[in-house]
């Protein structure tokens, strides 16, 4: 069973029923305990086991959800998804430098299209803080316009974007 299905709320924006969990936004930090041990972890790829005790809201969590978001605020100030959770955690737009690059690089557009439309129009570039997401041009500009699948699942709106700025490149 899964935490939403038992109406426990954890904030997530890398999450699709469709897809395997991936863990790439963080969002869903909690803290478990076992055996008196306890540790922060991604919730969506931690297994659960037998005896595991899970914090899914403390000071420490919320804490770290806020700084998260006001991280992810810095690419996409604009997003309603992040404005509407930074309201729930108090964090702030302009806490860190602008780095608008609208993406927040929660992958969803990248895995649906490998794992659910089996077509890898999208992928992710470099590395590290140097990491993107791009649209590969000789499959993309074939096999997006009749299924757009990705767009509206990206909680910043980046991917129609990007696909609309490839689209009038190409077009050039």
């Amino acid at each position: 069973m899964s935490p939403r299905s038992a109406g426990i709320a954890i904030p997530t924006l890398c999450f699709h029923e469709k897809l395997e969990p991936h863990g790439g936004c963080r969002l869903c930090i909690v803290e478990v305990t076992v055996k008196n041990w306890s540790r922060l972890v991604v919730s969506c790829v931690y297994p659960a086991e037998p005896g595991l005790v899970v914090k899914t809201r403390s000071e420490k969590i919320d804490r770290i959800r806020k700084t998260i978001l006001e991280l992810l605020l810095a690419h996409a100030p604009d997003s309603p998804v992040l404005k509407d959770l930074a309201k729930e955690y108090g964090a702030k737009r302009d806490r860190f430098p602008a780095e608008t690059s609208f993406c927040i690089h929660c992958g969803l557009c990248v895995r649906y299209c490998a794992e659910v439309v089996g077509k890898h129009a999208v992928g992710f570039i470099d590395r590290g803080i140097h990491r993107e997401i791009a649209f590969l041009p000789e499959i993309a500009l074939t096999e997006c316009p009749p299924c757009k699948a990705c767009f509206p699942l990206c909680p910043t709106s980046f991917a129609q974007a990007a696909f609309v700025l490839l689209e009038a490149q190409s077009i050039r």
